[in-house]
Protein backbone atom coordinates (compact mmCIF):
# COMPACT_ATOMS: atom_id res chain seq x y z
CA UNK A 1 0.00 0.00 0.00
CA UNK A 2 1.56 3.02 -1.13
CA UNK A 3 2.71 5.31 2.00
CA UNK A 4 0.54 9.00 2.32
CA UNK A 5 3.82 10.75 2.63
CA UNK A 6 5.29 8.90 -0.79
CA UNK A 7 8.57 6.82 -1.08
CA UNK A 8 11.14 8.08 1.17
CA UNK A 9 15.28 7.27 -0.52
CA UNK A 10 18.29 6.59 1.82
CA UNK A 11 21.64 5.99 0.13
CA UNK A 12 25.00 4.21 1.17
CA UNK A 13 28.33 5.60 0.32
CA UNK A 14 28.46 3.58 -2.88
CA UNK A 15 27.44 6.07 -5.77
CA UNK A 16 25.69 8.98 -3.36
CA UNK A 17 25.62 11.12 -7.38
CA UNK A 18 23.16 9.04 -9.03
CA UNK A 19 21.11 8.79 -5.79
CA UNK A 20 21.02 12.53 -5.07
CA UNK A 21 20.53 12.55 -9.08
CA UNK A 22 17.21 10.39 -8.09
CA UNK A 23 16.03 12.61 -5.42
CA UNK A 24 15.98 15.87 -8.13
CA UNK A 25 14.32 13.41 -10.64
CA UNK A 26 11.57 12.49 -8.29
CA UNK A 27 11.13 16.21 -7.23
CA UNK A 28 10.57 17.39 -10.27
CA UNK A 29 8.19 14.18 -10.90
CA UNK A 30 5.94 15.05 -8.11
CA UNK A 31 6.40 18.81 -7.77
CA UNK A 32 7.47 19.36 -4.30
CA UNK A 33 11.14 19.00 -2.63
CA UNK A 34 12.14 15.36 -2.59
CA UNK A 35 15.26 15.00 -0.34
CA UNK A 36 17.23 11.58 0.79
CA UNK A 37 16.94 10.94 4.45
CA UNK A 38 18.90 12.46 6.62
CA UNK A 39 21.74 9.56 8.04
CA UNK A 40 25.30 8.88 8.61
CA UNK A 41 26.84 5.98 7.54
CA UNK A 42 30.84 6.21 8.90
CA UNK A 43 33.53 3.55 9.80
CA UNK A 44 34.91 2.83 12.93
CA UNK A 45 38.97 2.75 13.36
CA UNK A 46 39.21 -0.59 12.59
CA UNK A 47 36.61 -0.35 9.61
CA UNK A 48 33.24 -1.57 11.20
CA UNK A 49 30.47 0.49 9.75
CA UNK A 50 27.78 2.15 11.59
CA UNK A 51 24.69 3.96 10.55
CA UNK A 52 22.94 6.18 12.03
CA UNK A 53 19.46 7.30 10.96
CA UNK A 54 18.06 10.70 11.90
CA UNK A 55 14.51 10.92 10.72
CA UNK A 56 11.60 9.17 11.77
CA UNK A 57 10.90 6.52 8.89
CA UNK A 58 7.79 4.61 10.90
CA UNK A 59 5.97 3.04 8.85
CA UNK A 60 7.45 4.72 5.74
CA UNK A 61 8.11 3.12 1.84
CA UNK A 62 11.46 3.32 2.01
CA UNK A 63 14.01 3.06 -1.12
CA UNK A 64 17.86 2.24 -0.15
CA UNK A 65 19.88 2.97 -3.50
CA UNK A 66 23.48 1.58 -2.89
CA UNK A 67 24.97 -0.39 -6.29
CA UNK A 68 26.92 -3.02 -4.80
CA UNK A 69 29.91 -1.89 -7.19
CA UNK A 70 33.70 -1.36 -5.62
CA UNK A 71 34.83 -2.12 -3.18
CA UNK A 72 31.83 -4.43 -3.80
CA UNK A 73 32.01 -6.27 -0.14
CA UNK A 74 31.61 -2.21 1.63
CA UNK A 75 28.73 -1.66 -0.40
CA UNK A 76 27.41 -4.65 0.40
CA UNK A 77 27.52 -4.24 4.14
CA UNK A 78 26.43 -0.91 4.07
CA UNK A 79 23.44 -2.28 2.15
CA UNK A 80 22.39 -5.08 4.71
CA UNK A 81 23.28 -2.61 7.88
CA UNK A 82 20.99 0.58 6.58
CA UNK A 83 18.19 -2.34 5.55
CA UNK A 84 18.45 -3.75 9.20
CA UNK A 85 18.65 -0.10 10.78
CA UNK A 86 15.43 0.65 8.76
CA UNK A 87 13.98 -2.63 9.73
CA UNK A 88 14.26 -1.96 13.00
CA UNK A 89 12.90 1.50 13.31
CA UNK A 90 9.67 -0.15 11.79
CA UNK A 91 10.14 0.73 8.03
CA UNK A 92 6.65 -0.11 6.50
CA UNK A 93 8.70 -2.08 3.52
CA UNK A 94 12.19 -1.47 2.25
CA UNK A 95 13.00 -1.88 -1.30
CA UNK A 96 16.71 -2.12 -2.32
CA UNK A 97 17.51 0.43 -5.55
CA UNK A 98 20.63 -2.05 -6.78
CA UNK A 99 21.24 -0.31 -9.80
CA UNK A 100 24.83 -2.45 -10.54
CA UNK A 101 24.23 -5.77 -9.01
CA UNK A 102 27.94 -7.05 -7.70
CA UNK A 103 28.66 -10.72 -7.69
CA UNK A 104 26.03 -11.37 -10.57
CA UNK A 105 29.07 -12.85 -12.19
CA UNK A 106 29.40 -15.70 -9.92
CA UNK A 107 25.96 -17.16 -10.77
CA UNK A 108 26.80 -20.61 -11.10
CA UNK A 109 29.10 -23.60 -10.57
CA UNK A 110 32.10 -23.25 -13.56
CA UNK A 111 33.94 -26.24 -11.64
CA UNK A 112 34.48 -28.31 -8.92
CA UNK A 113 34.38 -26.97 -4.99
CA UNK A 114 33.37 -23.23 -5.97
CA UNK A 115 30.32 -21.57 -4.81
CA UNK A 116 27.42 -19.72 -6.30
CA UNK A 117 27.75 -16.15 -4.90
CA UNK A 118 25.13 -14.77 -6.22
CA UNK A 119 22.62 -16.98 -3.88
CA UNK A 120 24.39 -16.23 -0.87
CA UNK A 121 23.94 -12.65 -2.21
CA UNK A 122 20.28 -13.21 -2.41
CA UNK A 123 19.76 -15.22 0.99
CA UNK A 124 21.57 -12.05 2.80
CA UNK A 125 19.85 -9.35 1.52
CA UNK A 126 16.24 -11.08 2.27
CA UNK A 127 17.07 -11.83 5.60
CA UNK A 128 18.38 -8.36 6.05
CA UNK A 129 14.91 -6.97 6.12
CA UNK A 130 14.89 -6.39 2.21
CA UNK A 131 11.11 -7.09 0.91
CA UNK A 132 11.96 -5.84 -3.09
CA UNK A 133 14.74 -6.09 -5.68
CA UNK A 134 15.11 -3.08 -8.02
CA UNK A 135 17.87 -3.58 -10.35
CA UNK A 136 19.05 -2.59 -14.39
CA UNK A 137 20.38 -5.30 -16.48
CA UNK A 138 21.50 -8.01 -14.08
CA UNK A 139 23.96 -10.23 -15.89
CA UNK A 140 22.34 -13.66 -15.71
CA UNK A 141 18.51 -13.17 -15.41
CA UNK A 142 17.99 -16.24 -13.89
CA UNK A 143 19.46 -14.75 -10.68
CA UNK A 144 15.90 -12.89 -10.19
CA UNK A 145 15.12 -16.65 -9.27
CA UNK A 146 17.42 -16.77 -6.52
CA UNK A 147 15.24 -14.64 -4.85
CA UNK A 148 11.93 -15.29 -2.81
CA UNK A 149 10.78 -11.91 -2.85
CA UNK A 150 9.84 -9.76 -6.16
CA UNK A 151 12.74 -8.48 -8.34
CA UNK A 152 12.47 -5.94 -10.85
CA UNK A 153 14.94 -6.09 -13.55
CA UNK A 154 15.02 -3.02 -15.75
CA UNK A 155 16.80 -2.98 -18.97
CA UNK A 156 19.31 -0.45 -20.54
CA UNK A 157 18.48 -0.87 -24.17
CA UNK A 158 15.07 1.26 -24.13
CA UNK A 159 17.78 4.02 -23.34
CA UNK A 160 19.74 3.19 -25.54
CA UNK A 161 17.80 3.32 -28.12
CA UNK A 162 16.96 6.85 -27.49
CA UNK A 163 20.63 7.60 -27.22
CA UNK A 164 21.61 6.04 -30.50
CA UNK A 165 18.71 7.49 -32.00
CA UNK A 166 19.70 11.06 -30.99
CA UNK A 167 23.42 10.50 -31.78
CA UNK A 168 22.99 8.58 -35.05
CA UNK A 169 20.19 9.77 -36.49
CA UNK A 170 21.67 10.78 -40.15
CA UNK A 171 23.73 7.59 -40.00
CA UNK A 172 20.29 4.61 -38.89
CA UNK A 173 20.28 2.75 -42.24
CA UNK A 174 24.33 2.10 -41.74
CA UNK A 175 24.38 0.97 -37.87
CA UNK A 176 25.05 -2.64 -37.40
CA UNK A 177 24.51 -3.63 -33.39
CA UNK A 178 27.52 -6.21 -32.60
CA UNK A 179 27.49 -8.64 -30.12
CA UNK A 180 30.84 -9.39 -28.17
CA UNK A 181 30.16 -13.24 -27.65
CA UNK A 182 27.22 -15.64 -28.39
CA UNK A 183 25.76 -15.80 -24.77
CA UNK A 184 25.11 -11.84 -25.21
CA UNK A 185 23.19 -12.20 -28.61
CA UNK A 186 19.62 -11.40 -26.74
CA UNK A 187 20.54 -8.12 -25.41
CA UNK A 188 22.52 -7.09 -28.59
CA UNK A 189 19.07 -8.39 -30.58
CA UNK A 190 16.58 -6.43 -28.28
CA UNK A 191 18.46 -3.28 -29.23
CA UNK A 192 18.97 -4.19 -32.83
CA UNK A 193 15.35 -4.23 -32.95
CA UNK A 194 14.53 -1.34 -31.07
CA UNK A 195 16.88 0.65 -33.50
CA UNK A 196 15.97 -1.20 -36.89
CA UNK A 197 18.95 -2.51 -37.44
CA UNK A 198 21.01 -5.38 -38.77
CA UNK A 199 22.57 -8.17 -36.06
CA UNK A 200 26.19 -9.58 -36.15
CA UNK A 201 28.31 -11.69 -33.77
CA UNK A 202 32.31 -11.83 -32.42
CA UNK A 203 33.04 -15.50 -31.47
CA UNK A 204 35.40 -15.01 -29.00
CA UNK A 205 37.39 -18.79 -27.45
CA UNK A 206 39.46 -18.61 -24.86
CA UNK A 207 42.47 -20.78 -24.15
CA UNK A 208 42.20 -20.06 -19.96
CA UNK A 209 39.66 -16.89 -17.93
CA UNK A 210 40.70 -13.53 -18.67
CA UNK A 211 42.15 -14.68 -22.42
CA UNK A 212 40.68 -14.55 -25.30
CA UNK A 213 42.52 -16.91 -27.78
CA UNK A 214 41.00 -16.40 -31.35
CA UNK A 215 38.21 -13.84 -32.44
CA UNK A 216 35.78 -13.93 -35.79
CA UNK A 217 33.04 -12.11 -36.68
CA UNK A 218 30.06 -13.85 -37.67
CA UNK A 219 28.03 -11.01 -40.35
CA UNK A 220 29.23 -8.92 -43.08
CA UNK A 221 30.54 -5.34 -41.35
CA UNK A 222 32.04 -4.13 -43.94
CA UNK A 223 31.36 -0.52 -43.98
CA UNK A 224 29.00 -0.08 -41.51
CA UNK A 225 29.01 1.54 -38.13
CA UNK A 226 29.61 -0.98 -35.49
CA UNK A 227 27.67 -0.26 -31.76
CA UNK A 228 28.66 -3.67 -29.34
CA UNK A 229 26.91 -4.18 -26.87
CA UNK A 230 26.92 -5.53 -23.59
CA UNK A 231 26.42 -5.78 -19.73
CA UNK A 232 29.74 -5.18 -18.39
CA UNK A 233 32.97 -3.97 -19.38
CA UNK A 234 35.54 -4.60 -16.63
CA UNK A 235 39.44 -4.65 -17.49
CA UNK A 236 38.40 -3.79 -21.49
CA UNK A 237 40.52 -6.17 -22.74
CA UNK A 238 37.88 -7.83 -24.78
CA UNK A 239 36.29 -5.40 -25.58
CA UNK A 240 39.30 -3.58 -27.55
CA UNK A 241 40.03 -6.86 -29.22
CA UNK A 242 36.54 -7.02 -30.42
CA UNK A 243 36.73 -3.27 -31.91
CA UNK A 244 40.20 -4.32 -33.79
CA UNK A 245 38.96 -7.26 -35.07
CA UNK A 246 35.43 -5.51 -36.34
CA UNK A 247 38.29 -2.96 -37.91
CA UNK A 248 40.21 -5.40 -39.50
CA UNK A 249 37.15 -6.44 -41.07
CA UNK A 250 36.25 -3.48 -42.78
CA UNK A 251 34.19 -1.40 -40.18
CA UNK A 252 33.49 2.22 -40.74
CA UNK A 253 34.23 2.88 -37.20
CA UNK A 254 33.71 1.24 -33.77
CA UNK A 255 31.39 2.09 -30.52
CA UNK A 256 30.15 0.75 -27.95
CA UNK A 257 26.81 0.78 -25.70
CA UNK A 258 27.83 -0.98 -22.03
CA UNK A 259 25.40 -0.60 -19.41
CA UNK A 260 28.14 -0.95 -16.30
CA UNK A 261 31.29 0.63 -16.28
CA UNK A 262 33.21 -1.23 -13.83
CA UNK A 263 36.67 -0.45 -15.31
CA UNK A 264 39.07 -1.72 -13.52
CA UNK A 265 43.15 -2.21 -13.46
CA UNK A 266 44.08 -0.70 -17.47
CA UNK A 267 40.57 -0.36 -18.51
CA UNK A 268 40.80 3.29 -19.39
CA UNK A 269 44.18 3.21 -21.03
CA UNK A 270 42.91 0.51 -23.16
CA UNK A 271 40.01 2.42 -24.11
CA UNK A 272 41.46 5.48 -24.91
CA UNK A 273 44.01 3.84 -26.75
CA UNK A 274 42.06 1.74 -28.94
CA UNK A 275 40.18 1.92 -32.11
CA UNK A 276 36.82 2.48 -30.76
CA UNK A 277 35.93 5.50 -31.05
CA UNK A 278 33.68 6.02 -27.86
CA UNK A 279 32.01 3.98 -25.01
CA UNK A 280 29.30 4.79 -23.93
CA UNK A 281 28.19 3.60 -20.35
CA UNK A 282 25.44 4.23 -17.85
CA UNK A 283 26.69 6.00 -14.64
CA UNK A 284 25.01 2.88 -12.47
CA UNK A 285 28.80 2.67 -11.05
CA UNK A 286 30.55 6.08 -9.80
CA UNK A 287 32.47 7.11 -12.47
CA UNK A 288 36.60 7.55 -11.38
CA UNK A 289 38.05 10.75 -12.34
CA UNK A 290 40.02 8.63 -14.83
CA UNK A 291 36.64 7.43 -16.42
CA UNK A 292 35.07 11.30 -16.00
CA UNK A 293 38.09 12.74 -18.11
CA UNK A 294 38.52 10.12 -20.81
CA UNK A 295 38.27 11.64 -24.17
CA UNK A 296 36.02 8.69 -25.98
CA UNK A 297 33.97 7.78 -22.79
CA UNK A 298 30.68 9.35 -22.43
CA UNK A 299 28.12 8.77 -19.90
CA UNK A 300 24.06 7.65 -20.24
CA UNK A 301 21.73 8.73 -17.12
CA UNK A 302 19.95 6.20 -15.13
CA UNK A 303 18.67 8.40 -12.98
CA UNK A 304 15.38 9.34 -15.23
CA UNK A 305 14.30 5.54 -15.32
CA UNK A 306 15.09 4.62 -11.67
CA UNK A 307 12.98 7.90 -10.05
CA UNK A 308 10.07 6.49 -12.28
CA UNK A 309 10.75 3.15 -11.39
CA UNK A 310 10.67 3.70 -7.53
CA UNK A 311 7.49 6.02 -8.32
CA UNK A 312 5.42 3.43 -9.94
CA UNK A 313 7.02 0.96 -7.32
CA UNK A 314 5.56 3.13 -4.63
CA UNK A 315 1.72 3.69 -6.14
CA UNK A 316 1.41 0.48 -7.22
CA UNK A 317 1.32 0.39 -11.01
CA UNK A 318 3.76 -0.92 -13.72
CA UNK A 319 7.25 -1.21 -13.94
CA UNK A 320 7.66 -3.39 -16.95
CA UNK A 321 5.89 -0.41 -18.82
CA UNK A 322 9.63 1.26 -18.19
CA UNK A 323 10.87 -1.64 -20.91
CA UNK A 324 9.37 0.36 -24.10
CA UNK A 325 10.86 3.30 -25.74
CA UNK A 326 7.89 5.18 -26.61
CA UNK A 327 7.34 5.47 -22.88
CA UNK A 328 10.76 6.54 -21.38
CA UNK A 329 10.98 9.04 -24.54
CA UNK A 330 8.99 11.21 -22.38
CA UNK A 331 10.61 10.52 -19.19
CA UNK A 332 13.80 11.42 -21.32
CA UNK A 333 12.58 14.53 -22.49
CA UNK A 334 14.80 17.57 -22.51
CA UNK A 335 17.98 15.35 -22.61
CA UNK A 336 17.26 13.13 -25.99
CA UNK A 337 15.77 14.55 -29.37
CA UNK A 338 14.06 11.76 -30.56
CA UNK A 339 11.19 13.58 -32.63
Amino acid sequence: MASVHGPKLIAGNSNLKLARSVARRMSLHRGMNVDLVDARVERFNDGEIFVEVFENVRDEDMFIIQPTSRPANDALMELLIIADALKRSSASRITAVIPYFGYARQDRRSKARTPITAKLVANMLEKAGIERILTLDLHATQIQGFFDIPVDNLYASPVFALDVKHHFKDQMDNLMVVSPDVGGVARARDLAQRIGAPLSIVDKRREKAGEVAEMTVIGNVEGRTCLIVDDIVDTAGTLCKAADVLMKNGAKEVHSYITHGVLSGPAVDRITKSVMKNLIITDTIEATDAVANAPNIRIVQTAPIFAQAILNTWSGTSVSSLFSTKSLSAIYEGIYDCS
